[in-house]
């Protein structure tokens, strides 16, 4: 296949929605396929169709060439309608170089300031918490995804002698605040429980996180049917364990919200399953869909990687996309896979393939 040429193989109408491809590195070279073949069969059912178009934007690429992406990565990237991610990061390539060489960029340069990760136990599969059981998990991680502490401000001063030092600044503005907020806040009125909890640091951290209360404050008085709370962020990770069924929706800022939608999914029974969204909710630009695992190089090319989790990220990328239906119908899939049937990668304790599974829930997508 010609990279960065609309696959041969897809059903391509004057109406289909375009799709940038990035495997990316490890196992996502393996999953992807898997989330390919779930919504084509999902696109079936619902007369959705797609057109791919794969990049070969990795590790790898940046072995050879000396970037993640060429220079007019993201001027090939906005005609799209969405953006379809594995996993970025490989050994070889420290990791801040495959990150803010491809990942960060796309985020920041299409204005997803929403990263969205939900959490949930589902029937037939054990969660690492005893006596859990589904239900007990079922919550949103709203994370900021474009300042916060994970900034380009800084530097070093005395490189190479005693007296380095290293300085970065986290920002925070009013507006990247404000609208995580709000997104958060959105989203719980869609729930029952309509609860939102923030993550902070106040009691240590004494001007970005005082400033980042005093927004949740205001904010919080624009949704008056909404219960409220704030954790500082150690105590948060604690109750996350001991009383996940607090939780509702958690909205926190770049880094804690990174922390949390890795620790949150730990608790699921497998962290594979989970899946994430990086959105511009105004759909300015393309959002981007990728599942949470990261490239585990450890199992790459083994063909034991759990899809679900990008598989999961295609079903949010059909919401985003105004087919709830589908969505939908891809994570009933996945339910009734777990609760009914006993197709497992070695993660969840079986020993079918990555391949196995994928082909299983794209049978039942089919209805």
């Amino acid at each position: 296949m010609a990279k960065g040429k609309p696959s041969k193989s897809a059903t391509v109408k004057s109406n289909a929605f375009k799709i940038a491809v990035i495997p990316g590195d490890g196992i996502g070279n393996e999953v992807v396929p898997e989330g390919i073949r779930v919504l084509e069969a999902v696109g079936r059912r619902f007369d959705i169709a797609f057109e791919w178009t794969h990049f070969d934007w990795s590790c790898e690429r940046f072995k050879k060439k000396g970037a993640m992406m060429p220079e007019d990565g993201l001027d090939r990237l906005k005609e799209f309608d969405a953006i379809y991610l594995g996993a970025v990061g490989f050994p070889g390539v420290p990791d801040h170089v495959s990150l803010w060489g491809l990942l960060i960029p796309i985020r920041r340069g299409f204005q997803q300031y929403i990263n969205l990760r939900p959490v949930r136990l589902f029937e037939g599969l054990a969660s690492p918490l005893a006596g859990r059981k589904p239900g007990d998990i079922d919550y949103y991680i709203v994370r900021e995804n474009s300042e916060g502490e994970y900034s380009s401000v800084g530097g070093r001063m005395y490189a190479g002698t005693e007296n380095e030092i290293a300085v970065q600044q986290a920002m925070f503005s009013k507006r990247g605040c404000d609208r995580v907020m709000r997104y958060a806040f959105d989203l719980s009125m869609s729930r029952k429980r309509r609860e939102v909890v923030s993550a902070t640091k106040s009691n240590g951290i004494s001007i970005s996180m005082p400033y980042w209360d005093e927004r949740f404050a205001d904010i919080a008085k624009e949704y008056p049917k909404v219960k409220t709370s704030q954790f500082h962020i150690d105590i948060l990770t604690a109750h996350l364990v001991r009383n996940p069924h607090w939780f509702d929706v958690i909205v926190g800022s770049n880094l804690f919200g990174d922390i949390l939608s890795d620790l949150g999914p730990a608790t699921t029974g497998t962290i594979a399953i989970a899946p994430g969204a990086n959105i511009n909710p105004e759909k300015d630009y393309p959002s981007m869909f990728e599942p949470v695992h990261g490239s585990a190089p450890d199992i790459a090319g083994k063909g034991i990687a759990n899809p679900i989790g990008q598989i999961w990220s295609g079903a949010m990328m059909l919401d985003h996309l105004g087919h709830r239906q589908a969505g939908a119908a891809i994570v009933s899939a996945i339910e009734v896979l777990l609760a009914e049937h006993d197709v497992r990668t070695p993660d969840m304790g079986g020993k079918a393939s990555c391949k196995d599974l994928g082909k299983a829930l794209a049978e039942l997508v089919k209805g």
